[in-house]
């Protein structure tokens, strides 16, 4: 038998985090060009992803999750009509989804307020034009620095109904850890 009160649950979420320029160009990003850089190649991550996704094969119960608009509109609008209606049948399906949904993941600690409300619209406008969808989850796991005004947009202003994020003190980890305390509300 199976002893639940040992018994621990793991979430793997495989998702994306694709900077829009960080030490490569958007195209370098995008196309795998200037591989001595860093190693990327964000079309064909989508592209496996899809078909992994797509693989009638393969019995599985796979999910993805993706975060950059900038990127996927631009991998998107060059899709043929039948793989967009594809694409648009998994995420009916709850096989492929959207975390933040802004244009990047932006920084916090030095971003202007506006610059975070217009690239988060950017982005859900595409995807809600395209695809019908507006996340519902926030996801900043690569920032540098946490702010309020970041909490609040996207709580109240953007209307997620969580956030993640990747980055905390240790100390302040430590802290919350220690009272139990790693969940909460942010207004």
């Amino acid at each position: 038998s199976v002893n639940f009160e040992k018994t621990l649950n793991i979430h793997i979420v495989p998702h994306t985090h694709d900077d829009v320029g960080w030490l490569k160009t958007v195209d370098q990003y995008f196309y795998g060009l200037n591989n001595t850089i860093q190693q990327a190649h964000v079309s064909l991550i989508l592209d496996n992803v899809i078909h992994q996704l797509l693989d009638t094969n393969t019995n599985h119960n796979r999910t993805f999750t993706y975060v950059e608009t900038a990127f996927f509109s631009r991998w998107y609008t060059a899709l043929p009509s039948s793989d967009q209606k594809s694409l648009k049948r998994l995420i009916s399906e709850g096989k492929f989804s959207f975390a933040n949904g802004g244009w990047c993941m932006h920084d916090e600690a030095t971003t202007h307020y506006m610059g975070m409300i217009d690239q988060t619209t950017l982005g859900h406008s595409f995807l809600k034009k395209e695809l019908g969808v507006i996340p519902k989850v926030g996801w900043q796991i690569d920032p540098f620095g946490h702010s309020a005004t970041q909490g609040t947009l996207m709580t109240s202003g953007f209307g997620f109904d969580a956030l993640y994020f990747g980055r905390i003190h240790y100390v302040d980890l430590e802290n919350r850890q220690k009272e139990a305390q790693c969940e909460g509300i942010w207004s």
